[in-house]
C-alpha cells in the first residue's frame, strides 16, 4: 500500500482495527508499518512514537463510545437511561475489544481534559440527576458506576463468566437492577444501604 493517505488520523483508526484485531497492548508504530507495508521510519512523519499512536487511538474510542452513549441516552431516564448507558459500554466492548481496552488508557491531565472522557461524565452525572444525588454523592455513584460497568465487561472479556450458571446476560441484568434500586435508595453518610 502506498504512503499517499497517511495522516495521523487514518493511521489512528488503522491502529483502531489493528487494536481489534491483536489487542490494544501490541499495537506498536512498527506493527501499524507492518498493515502499511511500509517502513516504521515513515510513520513518524504523523505520529512521534507508539505511546502517540496509543494516545490517538485511546482519543478515538473516547469520541466513538460517547457518540454512542449520547444517541442511546436520549430521550431517557431513570433506570432506562442506566441500562441504555450500561449496554453502549458492554456493546462496544464486545464489538471492539482492542478500542475498549483503549479507552481506560491513562491520558496526561491536558489531553484527557480534552478528550470525550469528560462528555462520559457529563452524561454519567446526567443520567444521575434523575435519581436526585447530589454531591459528593453524585461522584460516588459516577465511580461506583464506572467500576462496576468496567468490570463486569473486564471479567465478562475475559471468560470470567463462561463457565458456571446463570448466563452472564442474566446476572448482567440482575446487576443493573441492583444498582438501579441502589442509586433510588442511596444511603445517607453514615447511614447503611437498606
Amino acid at each position: 500500500m502506498a504512503r499517499v493517505g497517511l495522516t495521523p488520523e487514518r493511521l489512528a483508526r488503522a491502529g483502531a482495527e489493528l487494536a481489534d484485531e491483536v489487542g490494544f497492548d501490541q499495537v506498536t508504530v512498527s506493527a501499524l508499518a507492518r498493515r502499511f507495508d511500509v517502513k516504521a521510519a515513515s510513520l513518524y512523519a504523523h505520529v512521534r512514537s507508539s505511546q502517540d499512536l496509543r494516545t490517538r487511538i485511546a482519543l478515538l474510542a473516547l469520541e466513538e463510545l460517547a457518540d454512542r452513549a449520547a444517541d442511546a441516552l436520549a430521550g431517557r431516564a431513570g433506570k432506562d437511561a442506566l441500562t441504555a448507558l450500561a449496554n453502549v459500554y458492554r456493546d462496544y466492548a464486545r464489538e471492539h475489544p482492542g478500542r475498549y481496552a483503549a479507552a481506560q488508557l491513562r491520558l496526561d491531565p491536558e489531553t484527557a481534559a480534552a478528550s470525550a472522557g469528560v462528555r462520559h461524565a457529563q452524561m454519567t452525572r446526567a443520567l444521575l440527576r434523575g435519581y436526585a444525588l447530589t454531591e459528593p454523592d453524585q461522584t460516588h455513584a459516577v465511580r461506583l458506576l464506572g467500576s462496576v460497568f468496567h468490570g463486569y465487561v473486564s471479567l465478562e472479556l475475559a471468560g470470567g463468566f463462561s463457565h458456571s450458571a446463570p448466563d452472564s446476560q442474566q446476572s448482567w441484568t440482575r446487576v443493573l437492577d441492583a444498582l438501579d434500586a441502589l442509586l433510588r435508595n442511596w444511603p445517607a453518610p453514615g447511614e447503611s444501604a437498606p
